[in-house]
């Protein structure tokens, strides 16, 4: 059975905008279905002419996308309320695929950080091990000579 897409499907589909599963849904739709194919070509030619509404300006720019500061700011739980429910939103209700990859990729460096964090850390407390003494275990080494 073909899915019927609507034009402001395919601009979605041109614009990277829809969900991951309905990219591959549509990418088969398009190698089965002629009219499909011409519809999309369609909109590539007006968009190649020049001809755009302001939807699809804001759309293609991303004026309604947040920052990667928004972004960051979210993921540390730093923003007013009505703002973290735009972010919140814009991410899990809209589904913006360009923010969830810049969202997912500031979660995986805060991790990246904090595990470099730890392993500093770890390879400091190695390394002076042999600076401490059991007698003097709280004072650093050189710590009371004139």
């Amino acid at each position: 059975m073909t899915q019927h897409y609507t034009h402001r499907d395919l601009e979605a589909y041109l614009d990277e905008a829809v969900s991951t599963a309905d990219m591959t849904a549509i990418e088969i739709s398009l190698r089965h279905n002629e009219s499909l194919r011409a519809a999309l070509i369609t909109i590539l030619q007006r968009r190649d002419s020049g001809v755009h509404s302001l939807g699809e300006i804001w759309r293609r720019h991303q004026l309604s996308c947040p920052t990667r500061e928004e972004l960051g700011s979210y993921l540390l739980g730093v923003l007013d309320d009505d703002h973290f429910a735009f972010v919140q939103g814009h991410l899990e209700q809209y589904g913006c695929r360009i923010c969830q990859a810049n969202w997912e990729d500031l979660q995986r460096r805060q991790t990246d950080a904090a595990e470099a964090v730890t392993r500093r850390l770890k390879r400091f407390f190695e390394t002076s091990a042999g600076y401490l003494s059991s007698t003097g275990a709280n004072e650093l080494p050189g710590a009371g000579r004139p």
